[in-house]
Formats: structure tokens, C-alpha cells, sequence
């Protein structure tokens, strides 16, 4: 295989502003399957995480536009009922959002849309809390219902939302300044009638919800270290027991006493503004995280007074921690943090300095680019912005003929970049194979280009014309595009779960305006017997929307995936019967999987043609449920041909989930693979399954099953048996015998970066500075406490062995045993990270080349740091 290894795409990640979890504390396995991490950065996007059993996968990106910005996300969960049958209804979840205006936006996870609006004449949002529910004598530990939204303007104002009735509506305004002096910048409520704001002008203030009544000022004075007048109290929460922590512009955390509203505690952390703050579920831990990029932990001693200490500290961030949230489920205990960096950061938070962390890659679950193989043209998306590249000669002759790092830039050329109209971003791209088509998806609007390049020899001679396409086509946009090998299909997925198969015609150029023949059909969903109490709760038909699409290599089969695990496949009408296979089953199972799928319009009725109808394959059923969400789903390169369906004759679909499970389908047959039955999880090699982060693609050469993901190359040959990894009596892969011991679980992942060899919490060695100023490192014995370094060596990576071979290029490859002809069986490395995205740009039939595209991290622009409105450091 050879590789164009490119890091010329202009892909710039976008600031973290705001992070929220749907259910901070689970205490329930059913409600545990509904939380989410919702991530806004500053360029409007929302990001959906699933934390799962800490695999953190990216379920979805709502894309954002021109001019916008997430700079607060809030959460509301109503309460669970219990139907009285063993049944229990899960509370639906709310997401809201504010950006620096005087709205506030509710979203629709099931669509990927805002879903309402609500604002009033008031002035610009700067935080926001929901009100939480139960009794109102004390503070609330979980938030689990909540009727009302309270927001904080840059006026002084607070404002009420009501959000009753599955509706989202502006109430009243609570408070008036009558100075406007002083901005609400940060907000928490302390029980369902107590709400607590922090201020630009030095002060905590607690207002009582029902009257819109000051109950208490609490003050912070003068900042005389930077000779500010006024102190900004950019954070504050509450502990279960009332006490109030604030963090504000002196870098230091106060602890509040809840009844007295008094303060009882000040500890100076930080040596510039302390930007956020997440707590314990029991309240036995806070986090701190500030402009001088660290995160502090501190503890409450045991001893007279119940004094709270810091006692750990380190930075995890190369620029300000602006948002931090807590999550506790099970023996997971995180804190999930993000900033200008773009990085989202896991954090062990009851085990930290005995856990490692894990950063995830600011890059995009699915890769923002598509390829023309015949053309040897590539294509990325950057918000609005559509990049062409064209790669001009193949890797084997720049390496046959010794070409240096120049040669190589200079064998890539820019050949177009299209912005396109309106304000929202790109949400998807296709590309045809021969590089004369291509569609862009937006989440309100479809674009078609046709590409004019009639002498191959010349790339760089290309002409692009815009499409007119049909608005039953554009009107609802697009999150998903695929276009068939042979160009003559594309697949949509609109709104999520709404499936459109498209006959695309590209008719001849007439005076430069090309024109296209779209014909549209939709595709009905198998629908999954899902009990209605759990569609109607959580986050409701969230889970069955498409993630991924699919075509077979002769473009007559297509597979979709949801979230859920379920897998749909259809099938070209005529082709199906020159494989030996019946018609799809017609019934109830034609309807889709939800109950708006079902619901056709009159413009779609006049679909394609009867001889070229999409039908769905009559084996649907069978495909099982996946164990959890696909994060790929892929056809392999080989075609069946005519004759009965058998193993030999059949497509071969491949799933990977994000438990890292490898499964192979007969789709027509509905059956797993002979390969597949003999490779369950455990199989795998153990590289393989102490990989961390998730793939993010595929690709074919031959039985060779290539896998990426943002920091690792695998290759696994499905021709051959992988060679089974050492197995403890009861034969599983999971355990470990040590002898004279009993056995004992090996746990995987604990849902940051995995336990640490040797614990963190006291020094190991220390630096001894000596003569001509060099260094020696000293052994030391335990120590009670550690500080936080200033070294350098702080923003080294600690994830393990797996960090060691990331970090070593000489050591990144690890290979299996061989077969007797020397055909490797898998192959592993790191030596490219963090990965883009990898795209075949070879013509069928000729030697693979792909073009593996990173983005790395000191490549990435990051703004300037700034303290208290002026410029402190740049770098």
C-alpha cells in the first residue's frame, strides 16, 4: 500500500465555550443509557457524546453557521414515572443553549434542528440555570425536573423562560439594575426558590425565585493584586449541603456558608482567573480550572473545622480551561473539560492521581473528506468553505525516484475552493468517482456542482458549474451524502432518520449550463418493535437516527445504521432476482421506524421508475442488533455472482461498534461470516483491544480489512484466522492468572486513560539541580501532598504504554506472526497522528494508494491568551 501522507487540508477545530452533561449522577442503569455530553464550541456547533463505559463516542455534530456561537448549553430532565406495570417512563431530556444574544434556542436531537426560539426586550444572555426540582425546604442534589429557565443578562437582569407544556416561552423579567452596571456572568440555584448569581462588580448575590427579592450581597472587595477596581466572579456552584463555591479574576476559589451566606474559606489556586468549577456528586471534591491553563483538585479534611486543602494539581490544557462538568456513573467518576485549545479533556475526578487522563482529538468522528479515485482528486470541508485538491503523480514514483519532502509538497495542487452561499456549515460532501459531480449538504439546503476537466493531463484546467436541483430534494437539507460507485445514485439522510434514494442523470452541456435529472424515492425503514414508554422518554427517537450509509462496490445493494444498532439494507429491484433471491417482504414492516416516517408526500409518489426501484432486501430481519452504536460500516470490494445465494455468493458488510467489536454479515443471508463467528471480541489481538480511541474509517485492499482511527493504522487480513491470544482456564481474554493468586478482572478502561503503574500522588523522583547546570534525577520516599509543577515535563502525555509507542515512531509498529509465505495476519502502528481522515486515490485494479491526511496539533491556530481584557502572553 502506498500513502500520501498530506497535512495541507485547512481544517481549523473550533474553541470549546461550554460543556454540559444530561444526567450528571446516574443512580439508575435505564437512565444511565439516556446520558449525554453535550459540547458547544465557538463556531456553533453541538457536539452529542456518548461517555458509554468511558469509550466517549461521538454520536453527532449539529452543525452551527456564520456569526454563531454555543457559549452556554443547560440540561433539563422531567421526572421519571412509573406506569405501575414494572414499566418505568425515563423523563425526557432538554437541551437549551445561549450565544452571547438575547435568545435562548431549544434543539431537537432527533432532527439535528433548533426546535424553538424564545426571547424578549431585554439585553444580551450571559448565563443560564434551570430550575430544579422537589422539595423546596433544601438544596437539591440531582436535578431531575424543571419547569422553569432563569437567565442572566449583561444588563443586570435576570429573566424567566417557562418551559411547560413541552413548550419555551419568555415569562418575565425577575430583577432590574437600576444601574446596569453590574453583568450576571455566571449562575447556579442553591434549592428550587434560591437562585445564585456571581457578578462583574465584585458581589455573590442569592435572589429569592418566587418574588424576584435580593435575600443576600455578598462581597468580594478590591482586586489589589492587578489593581483592578472590581472582582469577576466567572463561576459558581453549589455543594449538596448549600455551602456555595465562587471562583473569580484573583485566581482564587471561595467557600460560602449556604445559611449564613457568610464566607468561611479563601484558597488562592490559580495564578490568573479561576474560569470554571465542577463538583462531587456527594460534594467531597472540587475542581478548579483558570486562565494559566491548570486544574486544580481539593479535598475537605477531616479535622477541626472541615478545612478544604487543594491537593492536586497539573496542566492538562495548552490555553484556558473555560468549561468544566462533572459526570459520575457507576465506577466512573470524570470531570470533562474543554477551552480555546479545542481539546476535550477527561479527567479522573475521585481518582485523580491515581488515574491517568485522555484528551479527546478535537477532529471530527467522521472525516470531513471524500475522494475521485479515477481523478485522483480529493475533496475537504471546512465550515462553508469546500477545498479541491488533486494529487498529481502516484507514491510509487516519487519514492522510485527519491523525492524529498518538496517533492512531495509539490505533487499536490489546489485546484478550487468554493465558499458556499447561506450562513450555515457544511454537514456533508460526496464526491463521484470519476470527479464530475459533487454534493454538498448543509442542515437547510442541498448543492449540486458538476466538474469540467476534459484533459486528465491538465487538473488543473477545472470548471465548475452549479446544478439546479428539485426543492422536495433541498428543503429539509441533509445530514448524511453518499454517492454510489457508479455515480448514478445518492443516497440522503434527512432529519436524521429520513432515508431518500436519488436517480441522478447528468444530461449533456448545453451553451455551459449543464442541467441533471433527479428522480427521488424513499427508502421505509424495517420498524423495530421499541416499546412506546421508552420512544416517549429520554431523549425519544434520538437513538434511531442514521449515522452511516454504505454502498456495495457494484452501487445495487446500500446499508444504513443508527444509533440503536439496528442495520437496514435494500436492494436494486431486477438485481435481486439475477441473484437468486425473492422480493422484499411487503406489510406492516414497509412502514418506517418512526411513526413521522410513515408519512409520504405527494411529490414523492412520483418516484423512480418501476424497473429501478430500490426494495428492501428480504433478509432485513435477520441482521441482529448490533451491541452497541457503529462508528463504520462498510461494504468489502467483492461483488457475488449470479446463482443461488451461498457464503460464496453473497456481499460481505462489515460493522465496527464502539465496544470494539468486529462483526462481518452475509446481508442476503442475514447471518454473520464464517470469519466473524471464529473472531469475537476477545479474539482480537490485545493491541487491538487495549485501543482507547474509536475508528473513524475503512478501507479495502482485497481481504486486507483497513482500519484508522485519530491516532492509529490497522490492518486485519479476514482470509486468514487471527492467532488467539493467551487465555486463562475458563478461556477468556479478559482475565489474567497469577499464580498463587486468586484470578482477577483486568479492567480495560475506568473512563478517563486507565489506572496509573505507580501511583501520582506522591513524588517518585525529583530534579537535582547541579554544577554547569545539569540535572540528576533522585529517588525520594512518599511525601503527604504534592503541588503542581512548573516543568515543562507537567504537559507530557501519561496514558501508559500506549502513550510510549504513540510517542516512539521506531517503536509505533507492532506486527503479528506470520504465515508461511510471510502474509502478515494484522498489522498495527501510531506513526501517523493525529489522522484526518484516509481516502483511496488509486483506480480500480491498480496497487492501493491512499491519501492519509493529518491535522496536527502545533499546526492548530489558537488564539491569544488574555487576562482581565489585556493581553498577558502570546505564544
Amino acid at each position: 500500500m502506498d500513502v500520501h501522507r498530506c497535512r495541507f487540508v485547512p481544517y481549523q477545530p473550533s474553541a470549546i465555550n461550554a460543556v454540559a452533561f444530561s444526567h450528571p449522577k446516574t443512580r439508575t442503569a435505564k437512565r444511565s443509557t439516556v446520558a449525554r455530553l453535550a459540547v458547544g464550541r465557538a463556531n456553533g456547533d453541538i457536539e452529542i457524546w456518548n461517555p458509554g463505559n468511558g469509550t466517549w463516542h461521538q454520536e453527532q455534530v449539529i452543525r452551527g453557521g456564520k456569526g454563531r456561537s454555543i457559549d452556554g448549553l443547560v440540561w433539563v430532565n422531567e421526572a421519571d414515572q412509573d406506569l405501575g406495570d414494572g414499566r418505568v417512563l425515563i423523563g425526557k431530556s432538554r437541551l437549551f443553549s445561549i450565544g452571547y444574544t438575547s435568545t435562548v434556542t431549544e434543539w431537537d436531537l432527533e432532527t439535528g434542528k433548533p426546535k424553538r426560539h424564545a426571547s424578549g426586550q431585554h439585553g444580551d444572555i450571559w448565563c443560564l440555570a434551570a430550575q430544579p426540582s422537589g422539595s423546596t425546604d433544601g438544596p437539591i442534589s440531582e436535578v431531575q425536573n424543571s419547569n422553569k429557565l432563569v437567565a442572566g443578562t449583561i444588563d443586570g437582569e435576570l429573566v424567566m423562560h417557562s418551559l411547560e407544556d413541552d413548550d419555551l416561552r419568555f415569562q418575565r423579567v425577575l430583577v432590574k439594575s437600576p444601574t446596569k452596571k453590574a453583568q450576571m456572568v455566571s449562575m447556579t440555584f442553591q434549592s428550587r426558590k434560591v437562585v445564585i448569581v456571581g457578578c462583574s462588580d465584585s458581589t455573590i448575590r442569592a435572589y429569592d425565585m418566587t418574588r424576584g427579592h435580593l435575600l443576600r450581597r455578598m462581597t468580594l472587595g478590591s482586586d489589589l493584586v492587578s489593581g483592578a477596581k472590581d472582582i469577576i466572579v466567572w463561576s459558581v456552584k453549589c455543594l449538596p449541603n448549600g455551602n456555595i463555591v465562587s471562583g473569580d479574576s484573583t485566581g482564587q476559589i471561595c467557600i460560602w456558608d449556604g445559611k449564613t451566606y457568610t464566607q468561611a474559606q479563601r484558597i488562592q489556586s490559580h495564578k490568573q482567573d479561576v474560569l470554571s468549577l465542577a463538583t462531587s456528586a456527594d460534594g467531597t471534591a472540587i475542581m478548579s480550572g483558570g486562565m494559566d491553563r491548570r486544574t486544580f483538585l481539593y479535598k475537605q479534611g477531616s479535622g477541626a473545622g472541615q478545612r478544604w486543602g487543594k491537593v492536586w494539581g497539573r496542566r492538562y490544557h495548552d490555553h484556558d480551561v473555560k468549561a468544566m462538568a462533572s459526570f459520575e456513573n457507576g465506577n466512573i467518576s470524570v470531570v470533562v473539560s474543554g477551552g480555546p485549545d479545542a481539546n476535550l479533556m477527561i479527567v479522573p475526578l475521585k481518582e485523580m492521581g491515581r488515574e491517568n487522563h485522555r484528551m479527546l482529538s478535537n477532529l471530527p468522528h467522521q472525516p470531513p473528506l471524500a475522494s475521485a479515485a479515477n481523478a485522483r482528486f480529493m475533496v475537504s470541508w471546512w465550515d462553508r468553505e469546500i477545498h479541491i485538491w488533486s494529487l498529481r503523480k502516484p507514491a510509487t514514483d516519487l519514492f522510485e525516484s527519491g523525492g524529498d519532502d518538496g517533492d512531495i509538497n509539490q505533487n499536490r495542487k489546489l485546484l478550487k475552493t468554493i465558499v458556499v452561499k447561506g450562513d450555515c456549515n457544511i454537514a456533508s460532501a460526496a464526491l463521484n468517482q470519476d470527479g464530475t459531480l459533487l454534493v454538498v449538504s448543509t442542515p437547510i439546503d442541498v448543492k449540486a456542482f458538476r466538474l469540467e476537466h476534459q484533459d486528465p493531463t491538465k487538473p488543473s484546467d477545472v470548471k465548475i458549474h452549479a446544478l439546479q436541483l428539485p426543492e422536495q430534494l433541498t428543503r429539509l437539507g441533509a445530514t448524511q451524502l453518499k454517492l454510489s460507485p457508479d455515480g448514478k445514485w445518492l443516497l440522503l439522510v434527512q432529519e436524521g432518520s429520513r432515508v431518500l434514494m436519488v436517480r441522478i442523470t447528468l444530461d449533456a452541456t448545453k451553451e455551459g449550463s449543464p442541467t441533471v435529472g433527479i428522480k427521488v424515492q424513499r427508502l421505509a425503514r424495517l420498524r423495530r418493535h421499541v416499546p412506546k414508554h421508552i420512544m416517549n422518554g429520554g431523549l425519544g427517537g434520538y437513538d434511531r437516527s442514521v449515522t452511516h450509509a454504505t454502498f456495495s462496490a457494484d452501487s445495487k445493494m446500500v446499508a444504513v445504521a443508527d444509533l440503536a444498532g439496528y442495520v437496514d439494507t435494500w436492494i436494486l429491484r431486477g438485481h435481486d432476482e439475477n441473484l437468486g433471491k425473492g422480493k422484499a417482504v411487503g406489510g406492516a414492516d414497509d412502514a418506517a421506524s418512526l411513526s413521522s416516517d410513515s408519512e409520504s408526500s405527494d411529490e414523492e409518489a412520483d418516484a423512480i421508475d418501476v424497473g429501478e426501484q430500490w426494495i428492501r432486501n428480504a433478509n432485513a430481519k435477520q441482521l441482529p442488533k448490533l451491541p452497541s452504536a457503529s462508528v463504520v460500516l462498510s461494504f468489502t470490494d467483492d461483488v457475488p455472482g449470479s446463482g443461488d445465494a451461498t457464503a460464496d455468493h453473497d456481499y460481505v458488510l462489515v460493522a465496527i461498534t464502539s465496544s470494539w467489536n468486529v462483526l462481518a454479515f452475509h446481508p442476503r443471508l442475514g447471518a454473520l461470516t464464517p470469519w466473524s463467528r471464529r473472531h469475537p471480541r476477545k479474539a482480537l489481538p490485545a493491541a487491538v483491544r487495549d485501543l482507547l480511541d474509536l475508528p473513524k474509517g475503512i478501507f479495502w485492499q482485497g481481504s486486507r480489512m483497513w482500519v484508522y482511527g485519530v491516532s492509529f493504522l490497522l490492518m486485519l487480513d479476514m482470509d486468514q484466522d487471527l492467532p488467539m491470544p493467551a487465555a486463562d482456564v475458563d478461556g477468556s481474554a479478559e482475565t489474567q492468572v497469577t499464580q498463587g493468586t486468586k484470578r482477577k478482572r483486568i479492567s480495560r478502561t475506568t473512563g478517563a486513560g486507565g489506572k496509573m503503574e505507580r501511583e501520582n500522588l506522591a513524588p517518585h523522583k525529583v530534579r537535582k539541580h547541579g554544577e554547569e547546570e545539569n540535572y540528576e534525577d533522585l529517588d525520594v520516599g512518599e511525601t503527604p501532598k504534592v503541588e503542581e509543577s512548573d516543568s515543562d515535563d507537567d504537559m507530557a502525555d501519561a496514558d501508559g504504554e500506549l502513550a510510549e509507542l504513540r510517542n516512539n515512531a521506531s517503536k509505533t509498529v507492532v506486527q503479528s506472526d506470520e504465515t508461511t509465505d510471510g502474509r502478515k495476519k494484522w498489522w498495527i502502528t501510531y506513526k501517523y497522528r493525529p489522522i484526518l481522515g484516509v481516502v483511496p486515490v488509486n483506480r480500480a485494479g491498480q496497487p492501493l494508494e491512499v491519501a492519509l491526511v493529518e491535522r496536527p496539533t502545533w499546526d492548530v491556530e489558537i488564539p491569544d491568551r488574555y487576562f482581565a481584557g489585556h493581553e498577558r502572553e502570546n505564544y
